[in-house]
């Protein structure tokens, strides 16, 4: 097995998660210039880490955890700007199926603990095992955000949550 060079290692983890990376960072961010600084922290601490994973999944999974620690403390951030929602663009990632989707903007509006084990779940596929790693809790906590978050939208969306 060839070991591969840090830019390799680094080329590599953006092909494959670059897409996920942006997507958390601009949930929790709502707004793209947060968001790519955000992308771009992550993975220079990818590089900085130069740590070796034990798996594919291993490696997603600290780069989830790592852009949702970067996101929260960009949002607790004093001098983080604040921008009006009128001025917040659409993300280019979002395929037409997601466009106007009422169950993914219920999902964006969900409180933070709701909307990431909510998201990790249905939209990466992550297990509960997995998220409760990547969240730092337990999987009870996990379950019961599934859970919770699940009641919200149903009752913010009703017939339509039902349908999706």
């Amino acid at each position: 097995m060839r070991m591969l060079a840090p830019q390799d290692n680094l080329t590599a983890a953006m092909e494959k998660y670059s897409d996920t990376v942006y997507r958390i960072c601009y949930l929790y961010l709502r707004n793209k210039d947060d968001a790519d600084d955000a992308f771009q922290d992550v993975f220079l601490r990818y590089i900085q880490a130069g740590k070796k994973f034990d798996s594919e999944e291993h490696e997603k999974g600290w780069l989830c955890t790592v852009a949702f620690n970067r996101c929260k403390d960009l949002l607790r951030s004093s001098s983080r700007k604040v921008v009006s929602l009128e001025s917040v663009e659409e993300p280019s990632y979002r395929s037409p199926a997601e466009e106007g989707n009422p169950v993914l903007e219920a999902v964006l509006q969900l409180p933070v603990k709701y909307k990431d084990a909510i998201y990790l779940h249905y939209f990466e596929g992550y297990s509960t095992g997995q998220i409760a790693r990547i969240l730092g809790c337990g999987e009870n906590t996990v379950y019961s955000q599934l859970s919770r978050g699940r009641q919200i939208l149903k009752e913010r969306l009703g017939d339509d949550f039902e349908d999706q």
